[in-house]
């Protein structure tokens, strides 16, 4: 079993066996356990899971939506990610602009009656498309609201001025490596209630030593069978485009996990990847001198990546 593999199949291990069963805001149900930390030693490769299939796509084209401060849906669909597609329906469905089929509760009733699953994934494809073909609409309905990208790149100070926090770290990373202030925040209390969805991924720490630049990562809350294998490679990617963009070598990525939770629909899905052994991990290639600002996903590589087949399980919305 690689590194990365065996840290995450521990956290899957534990919060199975110590866990507390708890209700949760989708009315779902879960396992979870309350603090939990993995690490990650990125010189051995890059952490994309191996006992199932991960798609590297959506995670660098999520990660570059972010790094660019976008909020709409737009860009993450002309490539095919469809990861934040639910937040947005629900925003559109539940407006006066609205006059389709009743769509309520569409994420539990999608699972279990399959005649409304049809009629669900036909309305999703008509606002996929229009958010694509339609300016006007994609403006009104595709936008997110003031979620990652905003804080990342366009923080509003008291007297509302803008703080880019992701460049002003990169400039203090290459002129004061030693500082122990090189954080980005993603929350806001001021604008959580103008967010499609608080950010999970709230909070992360750089740090310079030996030439090499490490990460930490604080999520509050952490799907574990759907979120965490993204996340991990996520903030992985990302601190290997801010190293190259600083002139360091990749260190460590430290995950460190509030709410670490495992859904009551997800169990089966879980057990089954337990049961799989790994492969070696693959290796992160970047194809470009591009700054991180300008990177496209098409200067991104992974080689060298087998795996398991992918495990399909619900999102809970």
């Amino acid at each position: 079993m690689n590194s990365f593999d065996s840290t995450y199949h521990d956290l899957c291990k534990e919060i199975l066996e110590v866990g507390n069963t708890r209700d949760d805001r989708t009315a779902t149900g879960t396992i979870s356990k309350f603090g939990h930390q993995m690490r990650f030693d990125l010189s051995k490769g890059f952490p994309l899971l191996t006992t199932k299939k991960v798609s590297f796509k959506l995670i660098a084209t999520e990660l570059i939506w972010f790094i660019r401060g976008d909020t709409n849906l737009r860009y993450l669909l002309q490539y095919n990610n469809n990861i934040w597609n639910e937040w947005a329906f629900e925003n559109y469905i539940n407006s006066s602009s609205y006059n389709g089929p009743d769509m309520t509760n569409f994420g539990h009733r999608a699972q279990t009656d399959s005649a409304f699953r049809d009629v669900y994934k036909a309305e999703m494809e008509s606002f996929k498309s229009k958010i694509l073909n339609d300016d006007a609409f994609m403006a009104k309905f595709g936008d997110l609201g003031n979620v990652y990208g905003k804080q990342w790149r366009n923080w509003i100070g008291p007297n509302g001025e803008v703080i880019d926090q992701l460049k002003n770290v990169i400039e203090q990373l290459k002129n004061n490596p030693n500082s122990r202030r090189h954080i980005i925040s993603a929350w806001n209390p001021a604008e959580i209630d103008s967010m499609a969805l608080p950010p999970c991924h709230t909070l992360f720490q750089f740090y310079v030593e030996d030439h090499q630049l490490s990460c930490q990562l604080y999520q509050r809350s952490a799907d574990v069978f759907l979120g965490v294998p993204f996340n991990i490679a996520s903030y992985a990617l990302l601190t290997h485009l801010i190293a190259r963009e600083c002139g360091y070598e990749v260190g460590e990525f430290v995950h460190t996990i509030g709410d670490a939770h495992i859904y009551s629909n997800h169990i089966d899905a879980i057990q089954t990847q337990l049961k799989r052994t790994s492969y070696s991990a693959p290796e992160l290639i970047i194809h470009s001198n591009r700054s991180i600002f300008d990177i496209e996903y098409e200067d991104l590589e992974i080689k060298n990546y087998q795996s398991h087949p992918s495990i399909k399980a619900p999102i809970a919305v």
